[in-house]
């Protein structure tokens, strides 16, 4: 084992001796002995609910637990006998410590991948992380047997591929910044991706500014095992005071995790500080007891993994908890990232001064750390633009929303007001519709009166009956423009399509501006009933005809064409005309989209009809035609029985003004 491999970050943990009699009921116990914190845990007053473990859960997850401490154990004992049975420097020896600790690697893989499978992003990131940290030390380690093993000589003491080794604890302390147990909605994968790569950059550059020198430029073996040891001990004690942090930080069973993860860092801290210790009196060798602490902090760090899946419940609970939404918390979280960087950057400088003022190394080190400077400054640099120049596209982009909200939100508070007026005018229009019915009545019973008078002569009589003809036409579009103002609550009954069209034409027709607008109606004379609310369908239909009008009333000769038809088990109908067509036919459903002047459209007309027709079971479609023009296409269910004939009547058209978008 290399004193150098040892400055890693593994999780660990200090093994305990059981006698065989009672080793089931020990691991058993100390199974709850690990699970302690989380059980008497309470959780938070805001927890939105309690969390109860079921007894047998709990009896089975502390026997796996408990297995997982026999098997720990048992691999802790039987390295130590077989240390203490072989001879020290052994061929055999030595190829047993190595392939050991080449496959516990695997076990802590095992372990940490089995939470790799969550519906939450950021955890998932979190152990992957602790993964490929205990990945690329295996990488390291197999280096090293294939030294030892295969070659059978001792790894050179300044070896190019120890920066794997340093390398390996780069994932985790970017495991740390994710915070699993914090619930965040405004984190970006992307940051967190730079921040990664920023942090591996900044590393990289510490190691060849502080390690290298001493292997290439002014090659001492004691230099080079003091200086790695330095920055390696520093990253250790990084993610242990990290992981310590995040301790008292946390409650319930996130604090469960987090412990057992700092005593694994930890107990692999103290075990390569002991190793380096005694390597000095030459009393370290592979496969020696200097080895158990560092394979039972691999060891331990599979159980964290396991803990933490066998507890995904309440760490979904308490990642759920509202403890951490604190608006100012989240800020200053998604600040601290960017002033990392900075530093990172600034620091730069920093070491460059530190080189040519204060550095009492031989030239050809202090050329090469400038040198390593020099060249670290141009990814940094460029790895800081990017960040800053994605951190002012999210602003822009945030910005432009922001200042869209506020525009609809002005809209929608104008078109509120023209609401109230338009309410007010309805009712005085319904009361003077209402007055009207009497004059038109008389004016009905005197024109029948007079055509049908014998003593008159024929062209009086025709006359009369024209009246007649007009005045009742009239006191219809009076019936259904009182019937559309009419408040009634939804009902859904057997419908005529044919009849809620023509209701509906027939009342935009009251429009006088749309005279220079011909409207063709096409109903097909044998269709099933469909069961609605009419007066929501007219009103969808009123919003799509008088859109139609608006859009052809600056065009002369236009025309809009109603047709209905049966399409399966469909009643479709469709609004087609021969006017400019809609510029984005996919948006034209969207909230707050309109192509109108401002004060003539809000834009939530056909976001409305969108949501009756989807409530009726049916579908809307706009689309333009290539001969120019927009079809909008109304597709609804049609009812399964047959409805008898004086069901199939106008229903109660809805209620108010339709608004047009």
């Amino acid at each position: 084992m290399c004193p150098v491999q040892c400055v890693t970050y593994v999780s660990g943990r200090s093994p305990r001796q059981s006698n065989s009699a009672s080793l089931h009921s020990r691991w058993s116990s100390l199974a709850s002995f690990i699970l302690t914190p989380f059980h008497r845990e309470p959780l938070l007053p805001s927890s939105p609910r309690t969390i109860t473990m079921n007894p047998g859960k709990r009896m089975s997850t502390s026997r796996i637990i408990g297995w997982c401490i026999g098997f720990s154990l048992f691999v802790l004992g039987v390295y130590a006998i077989v240390s203490l049975s072989l001879p020290r420097d052994s061929q055999a020896l030595t190829t047993f410590g190595d392939l050991v600790q080449c496959f516990l690697p695997l076990f802590a893989n095992a372990g940490l991948l089995l939470n790799a499978g969550t519906p939450h992003w950021r955890r998932n990131l979190f152990w992957m992380l602790f993964a490929m940290g205990c990945t690329l030390w295996m990488i390291g380690q197999f280096e090293w047997t294939y030294y030892e093993v295969y070659l059978r000589k001792p790894l050179p003491l300044m070896y190019a591929g120890d920066i794997i080794i340093f390398l390996r604890g780069i994932p985790m302390l970017a495991a740390l910044t994710l915070r699993p147990h914090r619930r965040r909605g405004d984190l970006h994968l992307r940051f967190g991706y730079l921040d990664f790569i920023l942090l591996l950059a900044f590393w990289i550059f510490l190691y060849a500014f502080t390690v290298l020198p001493w292997m290439y430029a002014e090659p001492l073996v004691a230099q080079y095992s003091y200086s790695f040891n330095i920055v390696a001990n520093i990253q250790n004690m990084i993610l242990v005071g990290g992981l310590g942090y995040f301790c008292l930080r946390t409650r319930g069973a996130w604090r469960v995790v987090y412990l057992n993860l700092f005593g694994a860092s930890a107990a692999y801290m103290l075990s390569s500080l002991a190793i380096n210790v005694a390597i000095g009196p030459n009393a370290y060798y592979t496969g020696s007891l200097y080895d158990l602490p560092l394979l039972a902090s691999f060891l331990w760090f599979g159980l964290a993994g396991v803990v933490a899946y066998l507890n995904r419940a309440e760490l979904d609970s308490f990642s759920e908890s509202g403890y951490d939404d604190d608006p100012d918390s989240a800020r200053r979280e998604n600040i601290w990232p960017a002033r990392l960087a900075m530093l990172a950057v600034i620091s730069l400088p920093v070491f460059a001064i530190y080189t040519l003022r204060y550095s009492q190394d031989s030239p050809a080190v202090r050329e090469f750390r400038l040198m390593v400077t020099l060249v670290a400054a141009i990814p940094l640099a460029l790895l800081i633009f990017l960040r800053t120049h994605l951190a002012d596209s999210d602003r822009s982009r945030l910005l432009a929303q922001s200042q869209q909200s506020v525009e609809n939100l002005q809209r929608v508070q104008t078109q509120l007001v023209q609401t109230e007026k338009l309410v007010s005018l309805g009712q005085l229009a319904a009361g003077a519709a209402h007055e009207i019915n009497n004059p038109l009545t008389a004016i009905l019973g005197f024109s029948d009166l007079l055509a049908d008078d014998p003593s008159l002569p024929e062209k009086a009589r025709g006359l009369a009956s024209k009246i007649r003809d007009q005045a009742r036409r009239t006191k219809g579009l009076v019936t259904n423009l009182l019937s559309f103002a009419r408040q009634v609550p939804s009902e859904r009954t057997l419908l005529d399509v044919n009849t809620v069209v023509t209701n509906a034409v027939q009342l935009r027709a009251l429009d006088l501006r749309s005279g220079t607008t011909r409207v063709d109606l096409q109903l097909e004379s044998v269709l099933p009933g469909v069961r609605g609310d009419g007066n929501q369908l007219m009103q969808v239909f009123f919003n799509i005809v008088s859109n139609a009008i608006d859009a052809l009333s600056a065009k002369n000769n236009g025309a809009l064409t109603v047709k209905t038809m049966r399409d399966r088990s469909n009643v479709v109908i469709l609004f087609s005309d021969n006017g400019p067509g809609i510029k984005e036919p996919h948006r034209v459903f969207d909230p707050f989209y309109t192509t109108k002047p401002v004060g003539k459209g809000t834009g939530l007309g056909l976001s409305i009809c969108f949501g009756i027709v989807q409530e009726h079971g049916g579908k809307i479609h706009c689309y333009n035609r290539q001969e120019g023009g927009a079809v909008f296409r109304v597709e609804l269910p049609a009812a399964l029985a047959a409805a008898p004939a004086r069901e199939l009547q106008f229903a109660t058209p809805p209620t108010g003004t339709p608004k047009p978008s």
